[in-house]
């Protein structure tokens, strides 16, 4: 199994539609600013957090959080600031987690996982991504989680670069992949909570 380079990434995304949308060059700037990079790198893919679905847990309206039946209504969302450039924003509270979905919608093949990191930059912001796979076989808009660590509100940028993705590819295709065995996660569109 092998880190797959960006010469490699480019050619799935072109010919197997394994990103999209793709973007095929690390993007640093968009309208005239500078952005949290997004795009392709040498060994990854930096994904960008869409504009719909990012939610806030709370404990507004929950009392507590079960991952085997998961309420809704613990979670809140947040508004849409913008930025003095223009960028668009949503501000997540000091020490909260929240979850939002990927601009971009993977199609994994059956002989390639994906592992989503975060970006140093929010990292060093205090900006926990939570480590995902993106199995085999998988197919759909990846669920971001992420936490502030920081003592301070932080500004968690739109169509930006939230996280990167390494891909790996085996010399053998797996004998069950994520779809074969029915993953409870396939074909997610937008924002999904946790499912049994």
């Amino acid at each position: 199994m092998t880190i797959k380079s960006d010469i490699w990434l480019r050619q799935m995304a072109e010919e197997h539609e394994m990103i999209s949308p793709f973007l095929p060059k690390l993007v640093r700037e968009s309208n005239g600013s500078r952005i949290i990079s997004a795009g392709l790198s040498s060994y990854g893919y930096d994904m960008r957090l869409a504009d719909d679905g990012f939610r806030i847990f709370s404990s507004v309206y929950g009392s507590e959080i079960d991952p085997k039946n998961f309420d809704k209504d613990s979670l809140i969302e947040p508004e849409v600031r913008t930025a003095d450039d223009g960028a668009k924003y949503y501000l997540l509270p000091p020490h909260h987690y929240g979850l939002g979905v990927t601009v971009e919608t993977f199609k994994m093949p059956r002989n390639v996982t994906g592992v989503a990191l975060g970006k140093s930059t929010y990292a060093r912001a205090g900006l926990l991504v939570n480590t995902t796979p993106l199995e085999a076989g998988w197919t759909g808009r990846l669920v971001v989680e992420i936490a502030n660590l920081a003592n301070l509100p932080l500004r968690v940028y739109i169509n930006e670069g939230i996280g990167q993705i390494l891909f790996f590819e085996s010399d053998e295709d797996c004998a069950t992949s994520y779809e074969d065995r029915g993953g409870k996660y396939q074909g997610q569109t937008g924002l999904t909570y946790a499912k049994l």
